[in-house]
């Protein structure tokens, strides 16, 4: 798209960075204005879980073999090193060190 028209490419994005900030402070202002509750909180804490797992099992159910060993070394540096971080480059690497040897 953008070979043909940089013009609309640079429009678009605006317009996409534009509605992902509104509905970032709208969510902000939404929940301002609620009571959390005790029903409510445990909703919003189980959030992270459920997208992760939403995001996570198509690319697993995909991906083959080497889905399989990107998670579990990612589950595994999480498990015991506890940071995000590392577990996302365990995994990564894992993935390019599969795809690599033709796993």
């Amino acid at each position: 798209m953008i070979e043909r028209d940089a013009f609309g490419f640079f429009v678009t994005l605006g317009l996409m960075v534009i509605v992902v900030y509104v509905t970032r402070i709208a969510g902000y202002w939404l929940i301002g204005r609620l009571v959390i509750g005790r029903r409510l909180r445990r909703m919003l804490d189980a959030l992270p879980g459920a997208i992760i797992a939403a995001t996570v099992a198509p690319a697993l159910v995909q991906g083959g073999t080497r889905a399989v060993l990107a998670l579990a070394a990612t589950a595994g540096v999480m498990i015991v090193v506890r940071k995000d971080f590392f577990a996302v480059v365990a995994g990564v690497a894992v993935a390019a060190a599969a795809f690599a040897y033709g796993l």
